[in-house]
Formats: structure tokens, sequence, C-alpha cells
């Protein structure tokens, strides 16, 4: 159970788009918001940017900036040869899964000229060649989409995403081990002026642990001065049928309840 804190604004589902693949790297925001984006900042890349492709196919102005220190040489070169090997095992037998072996020239193409990718963490530091932080990613830039998936590095940067808050259209936020940051994220929730939820969703990659919590939510954030929304109750149900589907196949999707 959840506070109501983490109840998402009301927003008619003709609205609501999803973006990426029907599986984990895939989010829910406001179709009206795509216009209104020059820059998706992604902290956290890993082998996953179908949302920023779909998006690109909306908005080709938009510049995408990838920050992620573990996406090198070395990560492509034992990406392979664990493809390889399963290919071989036989375990690689879909044609998705066929093509997904070379990703690694997608990753060559979609990074090669407008769209960059810098090795960087992304941190609460600023130490050439290795950690970024938000104020200098964000710099000058305005109508801003700002994507977090840093495995539980995302508290290290809510103080900052709060004080630019005002030039982030849209937060798409992936926080982990729950439990334990709870009131880390109400207070983030409770102290940012202009972002307002207008979706939420569990990650189902683990079951749920002892206290009934999921192994991350995913909650997307709309800059309420750039888009105005109704003030009706929200009696929606989550995960949305149609708009959500589960990060894994192998276990069933999470429902997120409020008290």
């Amino acid at each position: 159970m959840f506070s109501r804190k983490l109840k998402p604004i009301f927003v008619q589902n003709k609205y609501l788009v999803r973006l990426g693949p029907q599986r984990d790297g895939g989010y829910i925001i406001d179709k009206r918001i795509i216009n209104k984006i020059d820059y998706i900042i992604t902290c956290g890349l890993s082998d996953d940017w179908d949302f920023e492709k779909n998006f690109l196919k909306l908005n080709k102005k938009t510049k995408v900036l990838a920050f992620d220190h573990t996406v090198n040489l070395s990560f492509w070169k034992k990406r392979l040869t664990k493809d390889l090997i399963h290919f071989f095992l036989l375990k690689k037998l879909s044609i998705w899964k066929i093509i997904n072996i070379f990703k690694y020239f997608d990753y060559l193409s979609f990074f090669g000229q407008k769209n960059q990718h810098m090795e960087l963490k992304v941190g609460r530091k600023n130490i050439k060649n290795k950690e970024i932080n938000i104020k200098n990613i964000i710099n000058h830039k305005k109508n801003i989409l700002l994507k977090v998936d840093i495995e539980g590095g995302e508290y290290e940067i809510l103080k900052d995403i709060k004080f630019y808050s005002k030039r982030i259209n849209c937060l798409i936020i992936e926080f982990h081990d729950i439990k334990k940051n709870l009131k880390k994220i109400y207070n983030f929730i409770d102290n940012i002026k202009y972002l307002k939820s207008i979706h939420i969703h569990g990650n189902n990659i683990n079951k749920l642990d002892k206290n009934g919590y999921p192994y991350a939510i995913e909650i997307t954030f709309i800059n309420v001065k750039r888009i105005k929304y109704e003030k009706k109750s929200n009696y929606k149900n989550y995960p949305i049928e149609g708009l959500d589907f589960p990060s894994v196949k192998r276990n069933d999707d999470v429902n997120i309840n409020f008290i």
C-alpha cells in the first residue's frame, strides 16, 4: 500500500501514449507534451533506447543526450559474446532476438550524429571524464524530458531535479529499494512545485518484497505550467489495461494500491 501522495492526477486516457517496448523500458507519457520537448536527457542507457527512437519519430527536432558510464566497448564485447553463445545453444531463435544480437550497430547509428551518448556516471559530483551532475547536464537547456533509471542512484540527484524542475517539462523516473527510501520519495513529491505525477507503474522484474512493495516503481511527471489538467478525482486502477505491460512476462504485473 502506498500513500495517496503517489496517486497520479486525473488524465484522460486518450491523452496517454506508451513509447518504447511492451516490456521493461516502455513508459507512459502525455502525448500533448511531445512537441514541447527540445531535449531528452537519458540518465541510464544500457542497451535500450527504443523509447527515445519512438519519441523522435513523433518529434524529429528533439535531441537525445544519454549518460551511462557502464556502456562502453567492453560492455558491447561481453554482450555480443553472450548473445552468440545463446544463439549457438539455440536460445535465440525468434527474429527479434536474432536481430538484437547486432544491437551495437543500431547504437552506432542512433548516437552517431545529432544524438550523443557520454560515458559518464550521473551523480552529485562533477569529475572530468568520470561523473557529471544534473546542474552541468542541464546548464542553460530548457523544455527537457528527463528520464532517470540509474539503479538506486536516483536518490542522490533528487535535490538537483527539484531545483531545475521549472525547466523540466516531463520527468520519467524509476525509484528502487522502495521500502528503504519511501520517505525520500514522498518528500520529493511534496516539494516539487511544477511537476505532478500523471502515471505510475510497478516494475515486476522481482516478486514483491515481504512488505508488499515491488522491485521498483516507474513514475511519469508532467510540468503543469505546460499542460493544464482537469481537477477531477482519479479512480483509475494501475496498471492500465492496454497501456501498461509487465516489465518481464514471467511474473504477474504489479497492482498499485493507495490508502
